[in-house]
């Protein structure tokens, strides 16, 4: 394929003009790729996507792991097409958002109501706020162990991107670490009655240690605390039903989306009925919350896709299918590092279906400059991703191919660490963390 993307190149200079990061994700930014190889995309089939130079890769963690069916996928498209016609918006509920709602609930039964927006980063505000409201009480406790929960300033005010937001709000949101129950029950002893909620992913690049989920959902019992699951990546990746499902442990509340809508924009919080109900209108004598108000947030063929990924789940087993794809690509990757003497620099690593990959430098430390070489290796082979995490889309042949090309990255890395150096290899400037200062 080579390396070079005029168009690409003329299309990011267009995009940061207009565009504030040149995208609407800051994961998705062109820093987050090497220097001249951070490719356009012109549109998507399957697990494929073509750049608009018309170089076709196979693509890794489609829509930041929104699209796990993959691009353009027929059932959710028929579902979309039959619902556009209809029309998408009106002054009153349309009888689609029963008919998502109670399909939404069949496939989550540890929940009794949901609500859906547009976006996690609502979600999960609404249910911190909703948890403040029911307790309450002031702080957020959230696991420091998870990369990401919302946009909204009780989280990003604790990261390294916190200007603008007043210290004030970011001492409200205090930490802890993930599979500690003793680090938890300390943090909830030291802020006894002042803690409204702690938030999660039940499961990341590791799984809970025995009990851990259980132990957690204990103490917030008995602290008087609401335990959120974020299910954002976990919902239609540990199974259908959420890593709540999977794990047998029922949260409070627990917000779904990502691949809920296969790319569509949808997204959920879900949860008990005492909870919910006062955001609702039938929460008796209680300060009403104002939990979710959005004017796109029911859009009509956003709620077809979401219903149409889970009949999709439900007929067909794309969590296997999830599975036996990483489990054939974290073994193949594993198996050429090992051949060409990298296996402690190149590292694969979590669940089979939410894979990502490691780049280790002399000293086994995480490496930003030797994660430009393998990214530029893995696009110029024609494999686009910033992960391993696949789709149900891709195929034997993909992941085959994708294993060959990271092996002609694993030479070109062997080369690095034998010269102790990766800079010759990088072409340009490293790749940057999304968290980060300054730009």
């Amino acid at each position: 394929m080579g390396t070079n993307l005029p168009a690409s190149t003329t299309a990011n200079e267009r995009l940061h003009r207009v565009i504030p990061g040149g995208a609407h994700t800051y994961a998705k930014g062109s820093d987050q790729y090497p220097e001249g190889m951070a490719p356009v995309i012109s549109h998507g089939l399957g697990g494929h996507v073509w750049d608009v130079d018309g170089n076709e890769y196979v693509e890794y963690g489609a829509g930041l792991r929104a699209v796990s069916l993959g691009h353009a996928h027929p059932r959710v498209l028929e579902a979309v097409r039959a619902e556009l016609g209809k029309g998408s918006n009106f002054i009153r509920p349309s009888i689609i958002e029963a008919d998502a709602a109670e399909r939404f609930l069949e496939n989550v039964p540890t929940a009794d109501m949901v609500k859906f927006t547009k976006n996690g980063s609502d979600a999960t505000t609404a249910a911190v706020r909703l948890a403040r409201a029911a307790t309450g009480r002031r702080l957020v406790a959230r696991c420091a162990d998870h990369a990401f929960f919302s946009t909204d300033d009780w989280f990003i005010g604790t990261t390294p991107m916190d200007a603008g937001i007043p210290a004030e709000t970011t001492e409200l949101t205090v930490s802890f670490p993930y599979g500690d129950l003793q680090a938890a029950e300390e943090l909830l002893q030291r802020h006894e009655g002042e803690i409204a909620c702690m938030i999660l992913e039940a499961a990341a690049a590791v799984e809970p240690p025995p009990g851990y989920l259980q132990g957690l959902r204990e103490l917030a019992t008995r602290h008087g605390v609401v335990l959120v699951f974020d299910e954002m990546i976990t919902g239609f990746r540990w199974s259908a039903h959420g890593a709540q499902g999977l794990y047998g442990v029922t949260p409070d509340l627990s917000t779904f989306g990502k691949a809920l809508g296969n790319g569509f924009a949808v997204s959920a919080l879900a949860g008990k009925r005492e909870l919910m109900e006062l955001g609702g209108l039938r929460g008796g004598d209680r300060e009403r919350v104002f939990l979710l108000s959005t004017t796109h947030g029911a859009e009509t063929h956003s709620l077809a896709a979401a219903m149409a990924v889970m009949d999709v789940y439900r007929d067909e087993d794309v969590i296997g299918r999830l599975h036996t794809l990483g489990d054939r690509l974290a073994a193949g990757v594993r198996e050429v590092a090992a051949g060409i003497g990298v296996e402690d620099h190149v590292v694969v690593r979590g669940r089979a279906s939410n894979l990502v990959f490691g780049t280790l430098d002399e000293q086994g430390k995480p490496s930003q400059p030797y994660r430009t070489l393998f990214l530029r290796e893995l696009i110029g082979g024609g494999v686009l991703g910033p992960s391993f995490v696949v789709s149900a889309a891709l195929t034997e042949a993909d992941i085959d191919k994708t294993i060959d090309v990271v092996a002609q990255a694993c030479t070109v890395y062997r080369k690095a660490l034998d010269a102790n150096d990766p800079t010759p290899w990088m072409g340009g400037r490293p790749v940057r963390p999304v968290f980060r200062k300054y730009a």
